[in-house]
Protein backbone atom coordinates (compact mmCIF):
# COMPACT_ATOMS: atom_id res chain seq x y z
CA UNK A 1 0.00 0.00 0.00
CA UNK A 2 1.37 3.79 -0.31
CA UNK A 3 1.96 5.90 2.54
CA UNK A 4 2.55 5.19 5.78
CA UNK A 5 -0.43 2.69 5.61
CA UNK A 6 -0.27 -1.07 5.78
CA UNK A 7 -2.84 -4.47 5.67
CA UNK A 8 -1.67 -7.12 7.32
CA UNK A 9 -3.53 -10.77 7.85
CA UNK A 10 -3.32 -13.42 9.96
CA UNK A 11 -4.67 -17.09 10.14
CA UNK A 12 -4.12 -19.85 12.27
CA UNK A 13 -6.07 -22.28 13.95
CA UNK A 14 -7.28 -19.95 16.85
CA UNK A 15 -7.85 -16.94 15.13
CA UNK A 16 -8.48 -15.12 11.65
CA UNK A 17 -7.55 -11.43 11.66
CA UNK A 18 -7.21 -8.38 9.32
CA UNK A 19 -5.46 -5.92 9.92
CA UNK A 20 -6.05 -2.31 7.86
CA UNK A 21 -3.94 0.62 9.56
CA UNK A 22 -3.21 4.42 7.86
CA UNK A 23 -0.95 7.05 10.19
CA UNK A 24 -2.12 10.18 7.98
CA UNK A 25 -5.99 9.51 6.77
CA UNK A 26 -8.49 9.44 9.94
CA UNK A 27 -11.72 7.99 9.36
CA UNK A 28 -14.56 6.40 11.19
CA UNK A 29 -12.81 3.14 12.83
CA UNK A 30 -14.28 0.02 11.34
CA UNK A 31 -13.89 -2.45 14.76
CA UNK A 32 -15.48 -6.08 14.53
CA UNK A 33 -13.56 -9.05 16.63
CA UNK A 34 -16.60 -10.50 18.46
CA UNK A 35 -15.62 -9.02 22.15
CA UNK A 36 -17.88 -5.78 22.29
CA UNK A 37 -15.51 -4.24 25.04
CA UNK A 38 -12.87 -5.25 22.83
CA UNK A 39 -14.18 -3.52 19.60
CA UNK A 40 -14.57 -0.61 22.13
CA UNK A 41 -11.16 -0.03 23.38
CA UNK A 42 -9.97 -0.75 19.39
CA UNK A 43 -12.28 2.39 18.74
CA UNK A 44 -10.58 4.44 21.13
CA UNK A 45 -7.36 3.77 20.08
CA UNK A 46 -8.93 4.93 16.44
CA UNK A 47 -10.29 7.46 17.82
CA UNK A 48 -7.49 9.53 20.10
CA UNK A 49 -4.63 8.32 17.60
CA UNK A 50 -5.76 9.67 14.76
CA UNK A 51 -5.15 6.82 12.78
CA UNK A 52 -7.86 5.13 10.16
CA UNK A 53 -8.05 1.52 11.16
CA UNK A 54 -9.83 -1.39 10.20
CA UNK A 55 -10.23 -4.45 12.30
CA UNK A 56 -11.84 -7.69 11.33
CA UNK A 57 -11.12 -10.58 13.56
CA UNK A 58 -12.72 -14.34 14.87
CA UNK A 59 -11.49 -17.11 16.80
CA UNK A 60 -12.34 -19.76 19.35
CA UNK A 61 -13.72 -17.24 21.88
CA UNK A 62 -16.02 -20.04 23.03
CA UNK A 63 -12.84 -21.46 24.72
CA UNK A 64 -12.33 -17.76 25.77
CA UNK A 65 -10.78 -14.84 23.89
CA UNK A 66 -7.68 -14.72 24.62
CA UNK A 67 -5.94 -15.88 21.53
CA UNK A 68 -8.29 -13.36 19.90
CA UNK A 69 -6.73 -10.18 21.82
CA UNK A 70 -3.17 -11.76 22.10
CA UNK A 71 -3.55 -12.47 18.22
CA UNK A 72 -5.07 -8.60 17.23
CA UNK A 73 -1.78 -7.37 18.93
CA UNK A 74 0.20 -8.88 17.03
CA UNK A 75 -1.13 -8.05 13.83
CA UNK A 76 -1.49 -4.76 14.82
CA UNK A 77 1.93 -4.49 15.87
CA UNK A 78 2.88 -5.88 12.29
CA UNK A 79 0.90 -3.50 10.46
CA UNK A 80 2.43 0.07 12.93
CA UNK A 81 6.18 -1.55 12.03
CA UNK A 82 4.80 -1.81 8.33
CA UNK A 83 3.15 1.89 8.14
CA UNK A 84 6.02 3.07 9.91
CA UNK A 85 8.49 2.26 6.91
CA UNK A 86 11.78 3.54 7.42
CA UNK A 87 10.67 5.92 10.29
CA UNK A 88 12.27 9.22 8.26
CA UNK A 89 11.16 12.26 9.94
CA UNK A 90 9.42 10.85 13.05
CA UNK A 91 9.21 13.10 16.21
CA UNK A 92 10.12 8.80 17.89
CA UNK A 93 9.26 9.86 21.43
CA UNK A 94 6.37 10.52 23.42
CA UNK A 95 5.24 10.39 26.87
CA UNK A 96 1.77 11.28 28.44
CA UNK A 97 -0.35 11.69 32.19
CA UNK A 98 -3.58 10.78 30.95
CA UNK A 99 -6.36 11.05 33.52
CA UNK A 100 -9.87 9.82 33.30
CA UNK A 101 -12.06 10.46 35.96
CA UNK A 102 -10.90 8.46 39.17
CA UNK A 103 -7.78 6.84 37.02
CA UNK A 104 -4.49 8.07 35.75
CA UNK A 105 -2.09 6.51 33.82
CA UNK A 106 1.55 7.16 32.64
CA UNK A 107 2.34 5.97 29.21
CA UNK A 108 6.17 6.48 26.76
CA UNK A 109 7.07 5.05 23.64
CA UNK A 110 10.44 5.21 21.82
CA UNK A 111 9.70 3.85 18.10
CA UNK A 112 13.36 2.25 18.30
CA UNK A 113 13.25 -0.28 15.88
CA UNK A 114 13.72 -2.40 19.34
CA UNK A 115 11.21 -4.51 21.06
CA UNK A 116 10.48 -3.88 25.20
CA UNK A 117 7.61 -3.73 27.21
CA UNK A 118 6.80 -3.10 30.32
CA UNK A 119 3.62 -2.09 32.62
CA UNK A 120 2.62 -1.67 36.02
CA UNK A 121 -1.01 -2.59 35.83
CA UNK A 122 -3.20 -4.43 39.03
CA UNK A 123 -6.67 -5.30 36.59
CA UNK A 124 -8.49 -8.54 36.69
CA UNK A 125 -12.05 -9.52 36.00
CA UNK A 126 -13.89 -9.74 32.97
CA UNK A 127 -15.41 -7.11 31.19
CA UNK A 128 -18.35 -8.67 28.16
CA UNK A 129 -15.91 -11.13 27.75
CA UNK A 130 -12.76 -9.22 27.92
CA UNK A 131 -10.83 -11.17 30.51
CA UNK A 132 -8.19 -7.71 32.01
CA UNK A 133 -5.62 -10.38 32.69
CA UNK A 134 -4.76 -10.33 28.50
CA UNK A 135 -4.58 -6.99 28.71
CA UNK A 136 -0.92 -6.35 29.47
CA UNK A 137 -0.26 -9.69 26.67
CA UNK A 138 -1.82 -7.71 23.98
CA UNK A 139 0.36 -4.68 25.07
CA UNK A 140 3.86 -6.83 24.43
CA UNK A 141 3.02 -8.35 21.59
CA UNK A 142 1.81 -5.05 19.87
CA UNK A 143 5.45 -3.59 21.24
CA UNK A 144 6.88 -7.11 20.19
CA UNK A 145 5.83 -7.18 16.74
CA UNK A 146 5.77 -3.09 16.08
CA UNK A 147 9.75 -3.06 17.02
CA UNK A 148 9.34 0.22 19.59
CA UNK A 149 9.76 0.39 23.31
CA UNK A 150 6.65 1.12 25.26
CA UNK A 151 6.16 1.34 29.26
CA UNK A 152 2.50 1.91 30.31
CA UNK A 153 2.18 2.63 34.25
CA UNK A 154 -1.00 2.34 36.55
CA UNK A 155 -0.43 5.33 38.35
CA UNK A 156 -4.31 4.78 40.32
CA UNK A 157 -7.65 4.01 39.92
CA UNK A 158 -10.52 2.38 41.44
CA UNK A 159 -12.71 1.19 38.44
CA UNK A 160 -11.46 -1.67 36.02
CA UNK A 161 -13.13 0.07 32.77
CA UNK A 162 -11.89 3.31 33.34
CA UNK A 163 -8.31 2.06 33.67
CA UNK A 164 -8.85 -0.40 30.45
CA UNK A 165 -10.11 2.88 28.74
CA UNK A 166 -7.24 4.56 30.29
CA UNK A 167 -4.62 2.15 28.84
CA UNK A 168 -5.90 2.48 25.41
CA UNK A 169 -6.48 6.06 25.42
CA UNK A 170 -2.90 7.01 26.87
CA UNK A 171 -1.48 4.49 23.89
CA UNK A 172 -3.30 6.02 21.22
CA UNK A 173 -2.22 10.06 22.09
CA UNK A 174 1.34 8.78 22.86
CA UNK A 175 1.81 7.26 19.41
CA UNK A 176 0.00 9.46 17.43
CA UNK A 177 3.09 11.92 18.83
CA UNK A 178 5.74 9.75 18.31
CA UNK A 179 4.67 9.26 14.77
CA UNK A 180 3.93 12.60 13.85
CA UNK A 181 6.45 13.51 10.65
CA UNK A 182 8.11 16.63 11.88
CA UNK A 183 11.57 16.85 9.57
CA UNK A 184 12.94 14.59 6.77
CA UNK A 185 15.84 12.49 8.68
CA UNK A 186 15.86 9.03 10.50
CA UNK A 187 16.18 10.57 14.29
CA UNK A 188 19.14 8.18 15.42
CA UNK A 189 22.95 8.39 15.22
CA UNK A 190 22.93 5.22 13.83
CA UNK A 191 21.02 6.05 10.68
CA UNK A 192 18.12 3.69 11.17
CA UNK A 193 15.69 2.51 13.10
CA UNK A 194 14.56 -0.66 12.08
CA UNK A 195 15.91 -3.93 12.08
Amino acid sequence: MNGRRALVERETKETDLVVELSLDDYNDPLIDTTVPFFDHMLEQLAKHSGFALRVEGSGDTEIDSHHLIEDTGIVLGQALNEALGERRGISRYASLDLVFDETMVRGAVDISGRAFFDCNLEIDGDIEGFPLEVLPEFLRSFADQANITLHIDQIKSSNRHHLAEAVFKCLARILRAAVKVTGEDVPSTKGTLTK
